[in-house]
């Protein structure tokens, strides 16, 4: 590889920029199952599976197939996660986050510049934001970007490249040295893809790179990831004749590698391998490109605009024309009083904020930008970052209402995500998901009124399923929860240690937990907010729990008498996941132990494994014996003996023989007409439809 200084050096950059849509619940901060992901648990977990995993582990292949190299792609491309897709790495996937920072940092020791760039804390469309927002947004992504990689940023991402004048002066306040753009983002671009400079309107510098626009397009949607030797010649294309320093950058969402292309990871890491042993190239990061080459041409930008809106950032905001399916969502008009009414919540939670945090913290503002080293920091470490925020002397009571309003403000930038436009339909996923930060927001505020405001915004928002009718309509049906989600987690926790032998309280996001016996407590970790809940549980039919929750506000001087207030019935359907799917086998399980001993006797069940095949096969032959017997004694006898052995097997998971319909037929035919009635609940049980059960009366 031929040195730096050489003049005819070509430097390739490859970026990805790796993001997820936000998919947590904003109470419990757990993301919920997602069926279309299976057998995943949800779409985060899919794709660390398809894309991040492989992309810290790729493979290459000798020409036997077998595994010659594993390459950590992130030590040699350029990258940049998402601050709140590395949260969740963090916690649920911390070898693959593990590896993202040791990808960095083994290219900080090589070249003495990173591979990996920041990101504003939200995926947020930054020229739509206030120049307030957008200073916090870029402070919490420096803040995270320094806690996780040891280092200042050197350059960041702009979610969707969007980008103003302002923007940019934002960037440079606050130390950043570069951003990246697409080509029609900009009025020239600069020769041989170098950097260039761009001056703000407020007299701050920045470089900006403008990647290969019909490159990056090629490896996102055509055809160089099928072939990494076309992929190879293509980014050498003209490299022998070259004579000055020129610059291939490669931009794409990181999610292409594995995920959208399925081994793609395995043709970049051939292609890096290639690419590093071949003389006067060398695969670089733009830091190490800006080092090497300061811009040295001042560009003009066009702004506002994007790398996937032609219209600029009309997608974000107005029916421009952008759409996924025209067919079935014709009409985007919807962006526009979504946006609207948004801005109007954030004015106001901006108010509210302003009015109860000037007496409680040193700078109400300054105190926000800074809670963005708090925001993914571990728990152990809030409250003394928090502490070191707010104003002398404050009352317990105060500092949980402080940290309440950082929250509120989270939540305040949060429901501003772009994914909330970018789809076809206000209906979708990820636009419900911003409506559940802006109600997280106003509960918080605990103003009525903003609800009320948002709603009459939400009316102008029509839904191209007639089914889901307005904005507001589906703020009515899906939004605010139907139980609280602090009395779904204490009937949950309760209902769970009732059912389930040796059960442990686990380590939820939200929630630090004390459950003894009939009383929960719950405080929330990042507010302090105590909440205390005596809980009943029951037992319901064959295989289904209820709790009763009495919220107890007099135990506990931080808790808010108005908030919750009387008992409230918990259904096993409204119990978090977690504990649902706990309290469903241990309720399973227990009523299964009763089952089989009442029907089988204690001598007998101590030589069969419960739940093993001896069981289920003594189940089987017992109910084939009792249908068999039918008319030989009481039916109440039968009914209750049999409904009992099909409660049991049905709790082993096992299905209804087919003999043993075939000889309860038969059984009950051969009974009287008058004697029938009393079969027919077990009947159903057994799988027998109406129509049989109506030509009982026609038997003979």
């Amino acid at each position: 590889m031929t040195d730096s200084a050489s003049p005819a050096l070509r430097r390739i950059v490859i970026h990805g920029h790796f993001c997820q849509p936000p998919r947590e619940d904003p109470w419990l901060e757990e993301i919920p199952r997602a069926p279309r992901a299976a057998p995943w648990h949800d779409f985060h977990e899919r794709i660390e599976r398809e894309c991040y995993r492989p992309v810290v582990s790729a493979r290459v292949l000798n020409p036997e197939g077998k595994i010659a190299r594993i390459v950590n792609l992130t030590a040699h491309m350029s990258f940049n996660v998402a601050p709140t897709l590395l949260d969740w790495l963090e916690h649920h996937a911390p070898t693959t986050y593990r590896a993202m920072l040791d990808g960095d940092r083994q290219a900080v020791q090589r070249t003495g510049h990173g591979t990996a760039i920041a990101h504003p804390y939200h995926h947020v469309i930054l020229p739509l934001a206030t120049r307030r927002d957008k200073v916090t947004e870029v402070r919490w992504g420096i803040a995270d970007f320094r806690r996780r990689f040891g280092r200042a940023p050197e350059g960041m991402w702009l979610p969707e490249t969007a980008v103003d004048d302002e923007t940019l002066d934002v960037l440079a306040q606050e130390g950043i040295r570069f951003t990246v753009l697409a080509p029609n983002q900009v009025r020239t671009v600069p020769a041989n893809g170098l950097p260039g400079r761009y001056v703000t309107t407020g007299g701050r510098g920045i470089a900006i790179f403008v990647y290969d626009g019909t490159r990056s397009h090629n490896v996102s949607f055509g055809p160089l990831l099928a072939n990494a030797r076309v992929w190879k010649a293509d980014l050498l294309e003209g490299q022998q004749a070259q004579t000055t320093p020129q610059v291939i950058t490669v931009a794409t969402v990181g999610e292409t590698f594995g995920h959208h292309h399925r081994f793609s990871e395995m043709a970049l890491a051939w292609v890096v391998q290639e690419l590093k042993a071949t003389p006067d190239v060398a695969l670089s990061s733009f830091a190490e490109v800006l080092a090497a080459h300061p811009p040295a041409e001042t560009i003009a930008l066009v702004g506002p605009s994007s790398w996937s809106c032609p219209h600029g950032v009309g997608r974000w905001r107005t029916d421009c024309g952008c759409r996924e399916d025209a067919a079935k969502a014709p009409d985007q008009s919807w962006r526009e009083p979504l946006r609207r009414g948004l801005e109007s919540l954030r004015d106001a939670l901006h108010e509210r904020y302003l009015a109860e945090a000037t007496p409680l913290f040193l700078d109400p503002w300054a105190a926000r930008d800074a809670y963005g080293a708090v925001v993914a920091a571990p728990a152990a470490e809030r409250d003394a970052l928090v502490a070191t925020l707010l104003a002398p002397g404050l009352s317990s009571v105060q500092v949980i209402r402080a940290r309440e309003l950082l929250e509120m403000m989270r939540d305040a930038l949060r429901m501003f995500t772009s994914s909330a436009w970018f789809y076809d339909d206000i209906g979708r996923s990820m636009t419900t998901q911003a409506l559940r930060y802006a109600a997280r927001a106003i509960e918080l505020a605990g103003d009525d009124a903003m609800e009320r405001a948002l709603r009459r915004a939400l009316r102008e928002a029509l839904s191209n399923d007639p089914a889901l009718g307005t904005g507001e309509d589906i703020w009515a049906q899906q939004i605010w929860p139907s139980v609280s989600p602090l009395v779904r987690v204490a009937g949950g926790l309760a209902a769970a240690q009732a059912f389930v032998p040796g059960w442990k309280e686990p380590d939820t996001r939200a929630f630090d937990v004390d459950v003894n016996a009939a009383r929960v407590l719950l405080v929330h970790r990042r507010t302090g907010r105590k909440h205390v809940f005596d809980v009943s549980v029951q037992r319901r039919g064959v295989a289904d729990a209820q709790a009763f929750v009495h919220p107890r506000p007099d135990l506990d001087e931080s808790a808010d008498a108005g908030r919750l207030a009387g008992t409230v019935p918990v259904l096993l359907q409204d119990f978090p996941e977690r504990e649902r799917e706990a309290v469903l086998h241990g309720v399973r399980a227990a009523r299964q132990r009763e089952l089989a001993q009442r029907l089988f006797g204690e001598t007998r069940l101590a030589a069969m494994a419960l739940g093993a095949p001896g069981l289920v096969d003594s189940a089987v032959a017992e109910l084939d014996a009792e249908v068999r017997s039918i008319g030989e004694r009481d039916a109440a006898a039968h009914v209750a003996r049999a409904s009992d052995l099909v409660d049991l097997l049905e709790l082993s998971g096992h299905h209804l023989p087919y003999e043993v319909q075939s000889h309860f037929a038969r059984r009950v035919r051969a009974l009287a007409p008058e004697a029938r009635g009393p079969f027919t609940g077990l009947a159903i049980r057994l799988g027998f439809a109406e129509e049989f059960l109506a030509e009982w009366v026609t038997w003979s």
